[in-house]
């Protein structure tokens, strides 16, 4: 699936998994002492969100990261970056944030924080040397290293460091799927799923659950201090178990046509114990500070 690909429905599904499993995360990496450190005095904090959906990055990230922060969007699909409005206001909304549009785009206001919001459509494959790093504090991204090749991370990682930016990676899978309980099936469909996730998905050959690890040693080499934290999913709930089964079952069963009994088998009875199943999926936050 390229990264384009995801729907909007997925991103609303998963966002508060990414949101409890950012709170585990949180309390050993210092975003906003970071944020202090790279605003350099009263400027406001400039931020790239790669890859950005439908901004559910800058909902978790801009009351943590405080003070006047200036966001650019970047997505390749005009469907989401269409959406952006309408998810910001709603989330405004709940929140009891002030948001307001102009002819630039948007102004979020939280209590202790703000933020003006600009969206651009690029291709971060093809396009990557158009965006504007130069003018950037902080670059970030969240569930996108682990779908993107090692040279695509070493040509990202060059240009920010170019510029002396932290960077700030979220949620990417490490490989860690666990069932409870554990029935027959739940490792091929694993390794299978797992295989799968390397494919390529518009930038090469992706990086899969190695991405963490081959993230944190490259941006080491680069000078960068690197700090990690497990932002794990627990998922126990029946609607976002269903949509893991499915999404896995039929990436086993793409990845490997002659498992197609087993892997059958298994979506049949995970499907039917979804009220009384639990799942864990690692993934790890990165924080870089050059």
């Amino acid at each position: 699936m390229a990264v384009s690909g995801f729907s909007a429905e997925w991103l609303a599904l998963r966002e508060p998994y990414d949101l409890t499993a950012r709170a585990e995360a949180a309390a050993a990496l210092d975003l906003r002492g970071m944020a202090t450190r790279m605003r350099r005095g009263a400027r406001p904090l400039e931020v790239l969100d790669l890859a950005c959906g439908t901004g559910a990055n800058l909902r978790a990230l801009a009351p943590r990261l405080g003070d006047a922060q200036r966001w650019l969007l970047v997505d390749n699909d005009p469907q989401l970056l269409a959406a952006l409005p309408g998810v910001f206001a709603a989330w405004s909304r709940a929140q009891g944030f002030v948001l307001r549009a102009d002819a630039e785009g948007l102004h979020l206001e939280g209590p202790d924080w703000h933020a003006d919001v600009r969206w651009l459509r690029a291709d971060l494959v093809s396009a990557l040397d158009d965006l504007p790093f130069a003018n950037m504090q902080l670059v970030t991204a969240a569930a996108l290293l682990d779908l993107v090749s090692a040279s695509w991370l070493d040509a990202l990682f060059e240009r920010v460091r170019r510029t002396n930016a932290a960077m700030f990676f979220a949620l990417s899978v490490d490989g860690r799927v666990q069932w409870d309980p554990a029935v027959e099936g739940d490792e091929i469909v694993r390794q299978l799923f797992t295989a799968h996730q390397r494919r390529d998905k518009g930038f090469g050959v992706a990086l899969g659950g190695q991405a963490p690890a081959m993230a944190s040693a490259r941006l080491a080499a680069l000078g960068y201090g690197v700090a990690q934290a497990c932002s794990n999913w627990l998922i126990e709930e029946p609607a976002m178990l269903q949509a893991m089964i499915d999404g896995m079952s039929s990436a086993a069963l793409e990845q490997g046509p002659d498992t197609q009994a087993l892997v059958r088998a298994w979506r049949a009875w995970r499907g039917m114990s979804t009220t009384r199943s639990r799942m864990h999926v690692g993934h790890v936050d990165l924080l870089a500070l050059p």
